[in-house]
């Protein structure tokens, strides 16, 4: 094809069949060749769960961090981006379960499907750094570092009451219960007492809290709120009370010890071994276990909303106030948990809600210590201001600050309480009671006990699913792997049985990003030498919905990973960017509404430069795309009349463009820079919109007499290539192709702009009589202000509004401002 073949068609199908095998024999973006000097660049988009082919978000997603790699490798950079599957997990279990047959089988044909794909979507992916999380050669390396960790005692095995699903029958970490439900089935999650595999994050909340002002700028604030709140940080005291006839002492965590003195009750969590102990050999035990059974088929939420009944048993024990001895009835609740604090509290109903609405259904008394202008006792509202402290012993008159300083103090020299620090985070519950997943490398031996598997013969390899019943019953199905669980311990070499438990498949993604450094690498998680020139991760992609889960346990691990000396950063992500969800009439897209558009049919329909162009422009990257507001058939039609204009360039390559049109240079010139500043800040949509700009200028350019082998008219197609290969690669390979130039255009490099050429030419005055704006001037940036107030004066506008009136005075602001004042 000729490069003036002005009746050549647009054809989408045909360019995406020509440019595919092309692009694999070349490997434009192979990031791991040794004599590759350029400065090094790490994007990452989070990896995909492999359950059926790509949907409409992984093309928002993709397309989104396919123009940061995109251009960064057009900047000069060697980009690493690479890409693979997350792919253990419920979903693969449960469709082997469906189809009875090993999950093995339908995890892999996902990723070869979705991989397929991918490839046809034309990400900048380095295929030579693919990984599948279910892969033995990557799950080993889950296995070592839970091995690392568990002899540095940051995992653990303890009995408690933890989360479960009725319906995948399996143990949740607090993380993934959502609103009282299950995060992947939406069942609803009871609490069930097992013993089960923690992460000691908790060791690390206040380095995950501290090194937030890292991120600060360069996280969403929303993402940095999100896991602050989650971590929970507060400042209060640890106060000592005991218990009336019992020598116990229990401790209570409060953030507010000033307010001690109006504590009337006392209230411990219902399902805490702390109440069942009170409760023990009682006359009220028999009704305590009556309500504790009630109490089970309550999630948390439903626990701690405010609008809930408050319910609970009085055990018949009192609590001794330290503070003035006054004796606090104790009941047990289901409005306090056995998480919070020490599972606890002290009742003070006149300034908090919840003990005011238990205070007022047990008729219990209301005692007001901190000043207010109404008594809740009356209006059923309690104060939680910062007023000064009433009825409060030696505290009295004292504000908030000075009285719990005053009150800890006190507390501290009487040996009944110090100050303290509690978090709401917990340690992560990593056992999971099902098949597909990491087997947990621990052997337990009665004699022995816990006993690691030794590091040669990693990896604990999961046994052939033939023939086990992998259906949810409460237990994991590994146990009746009997030939698999039943092994000599490595210590002592007495039967022994390996744990059947698996890992949650955070596990995987919380390091993933590093695997990707030398993923066929046998001898080790990833080269430490390869992290210092790659890490940490410069650019991060991917939903706000993994705020909490994935992105606090990459921090945790990474931290972890800092401290054993095998990374020298301690956060994982640099930057990150949350990009919106692809909905239909402001709703989700889903079967069950019916309002689902399917990619593969879209890309059919409108080629893949169009669906992906159509992503990037839709709005900001942060938003939302609602389907039915966008237009994939008008992102087809600007891709061919960009495409157009490659082919009407007559001048050769490498002409010089310094000798082209100054009008179109100027334009060129102005686009360029805008959209890398544009690209820079996220605003891919701004940057779509400066190349569309460009078409049209160029457009105008030649449709106004400029000739095609003006060498402006080359530099504006060559840049509109290069602009677009972000975001449609297809058509900008075209078109660099038909202006004369070889594959591939994503190493084009990013035109060069003429800093002169940025510079107006003109600028726009207002010249105002008495404040009213009377006229608008165009002139040069460097005019005088005697020549600028010369035009100004003789400009047809002015001398018609002033009207032969004598001028008083003229004040000029070269070169963008004439304000004259007539005279009276």
């Amino acid at each position: 094809m000729s490069i003036q073949d002005e009746s050549a068609v647009y054809d989408p199908e045909v360019i995406q069949q020509r440019w595919l095998p092309v692009w694999d024999e070349i490997a434009p973006f192979r990031s791991g060749r040794k004599d590759d000097i350029r400065p090094k660049k790490y994007v990452l988009d989070m990896f995909p769960y492999p359950s059926g082919d790509l949907h409409m978000g992984h093309a928002e997603a993709y397309a989104l961090g396919d123009v940061i790699a995109r251009y960064w490798v057009q900047k000069g950079f060697n980009v690493m981006h690479p890409i693979g599957w997350d792919a253990f997990g419920l979903p693969a279990e449960n469709a082997a379960i469906k189809r009875n047959e090993d999950p093995r089988i339908w995890t892999y044909e996902n990723i070869a499907t979705q991989k397929a794909s991918m490839r046809r979507y034309a990400c900048s992916f380095d295929w030579d750094r693919v990984l599948n999380t279910c892969d033995p050669e990557f799950y080993k390396w889950n296995q070592w570092f839970f091995l690392e960790m568990f002899n540095r005692k940051l995992a653990y095995r303890k009995d408690s009451a933890v989360n479960w699903c009725t319906s995948c029958q399996t143990v949740l970490a607090n993380e993934q219960v959502v609103q009282g439900l299950c995060e992947r089935c939406d069942s609803m999650v009871t609490k069930k007492k097992l013993t089960q595999w923690y992460l000691k994050i908790t060791d690390y909340a206040d380095r995950l809290l501290d090194d937030m002002k890292q991120l600060e700028g360069q996280w969403p604030d929303k993402v940095l709120l999100m896991q602050k709140n989650w971590i929970g940080r507060s400042n209060g005291a640890e106060v000592d009370f005991e218990i009336e006839g019992l020598d116990q002492v229990v401790k209570v965590y409060t953030t507010r010890p000033d307010t001690l003195y109006g504590a009337t009750f006392f209230v411990v969590a219902v399902d805490s071994e702390l109440a069942a102990s009170l409760a023990a050999g009682t006359e009220v035990e028999g009704a305590f276990k009556e309500y504790l059974e009630e109490v089970k088929k309550a999630s948390d939420i439903e626990r701690l909303a405010t609008d809930r009944p408050k319910s609970g048993v009085f055990l018949g024990r009192y609590a001794i106030n330290p503070v003035n001895g006054a004796k606090l009835p104790i009941y047990a609740s289901d409005y306090v948990l056995a998480e919070y604090g020490t599972g606890a509290i002290m009742a003070v109903p006149a300034h908090d809600q919840r003990d005011l609405d238990f205070a007022k259904a047990f008729n219990l008394p209301v005692q007001v210590v901190v000043e207010s202008e109404t008594d809740p006792a009356e209006t059923g509202i309690a104060t939680a201001d910062d007023g000064l402290h009433v009825n409060s012993g030696n505290l009295d008159g004292l504000n908030k600050a000075d009285a719990i300083a005053k009150i800890i103090s006190e507390l501290s020299n009487r040996k009944l309480g110090k100050a303290s620090v509690n978090y709401r985070l917990r340690d992560w519950l990593i056992s999971r009671q099902r098949y597909w997943g990491t087997p947990i490398p621990i052997i337990h031996c009665e004699d022995c006990g816990e006993v690691p598997v030794p590091q040669d013969q990693l990896p604990v390899l999961l046994p052939d699913a033939a023939g086990l019943d992998l259906s949810p019953k409460g237990t994991s199905p590994l146990g009746a792997a009997t030939d698999w669980v039943n092994v000599p311990c490595p210590k002592c070499a007495k039967p022994a049985r390996r744990d059947s438990d698996t890992m949650d498949t955070f596990f995987d993604s919380s390091w993933y990003y590093l695997r990707y450094l030398n993923p066929q690498d046998e001898t080790q998680m990833f080269d430490p030498a390869l992290a210092k020139e790659w890490l940490p991760v410069d650019q991060y992609v991917g939903g706000v919905t993994h705020a909490i889960l994935h992105l606090l346990y990459s921090r945790f691990f990474t931290k972890v990973m800092n401290d054993m000396g095998l990374v020298d950063f301690n956060e994982p992500f640099t930057k990150l960017l949350n990009q919106g969800m692809v909905v239909m009439n402001g709703s989700a897209m889903s079967k069950s509404r019916g309002n689902v558009v399917k990619l593969s049919d879209a890309l059919v329909d409108h080629g893949v430069d169009a669906i992906r162009l159509t992503m990037v422009f839709a709005g900001p990257a942060e938003d939302d795309i609602d389907w039915s507001e966008v237009s994939p058939s008008g992102s087809k039609k600007f891709l061919a009349r960009a495409w157009r204009l490659s082919g009407e360039v007559t001048s050769k390559p490498g002409i010089d463009f310094s000798n082209g049109d100054i009008t179109l240079r100027r334009a060129t010139a102005k686009s360029v820079s805008e959209a890398a500043m544009a690209v820079e800040s996220y605003r891919f949509n701004v940057a779509v919109a400066k190349t569309m700009e460009l078409v049209n200028a160029s457009r105008k350019s030649i449709d106004g007499g400029l000739s095609t082998s003006d060498p402006a008219v080359r530099e504006a197609a060559e840049a509109v290539a290069i602009m677009l290969s972000l975001v449609a690669p297809y058509t900008s390979e075209d078109m660099w192709q038909r202006l004369g130039h070889q594959p591939s255009v994503a190493n084009a490099g990013w035109p060069k702009v003429d800093a002169e050429l940025l510079i107006n030419e003109t600028v726009t005055c207002v010249v105002q009589i008495a404040g009213k704006i009377k006229a608008r001037l165009e002139v040069s940036p460097n005019i005088s202000e005697s020549d600028l107030q010369a035009l100004a004066l003789s400009a047809d506008a002015v001398v018609a509004a002033l009207d032969g009136k004598a001028v008083k005075t003229v004040i000029v602001r070269a070169p963008k401002l004439v304000n004259i004042v007539p005279a009276n």
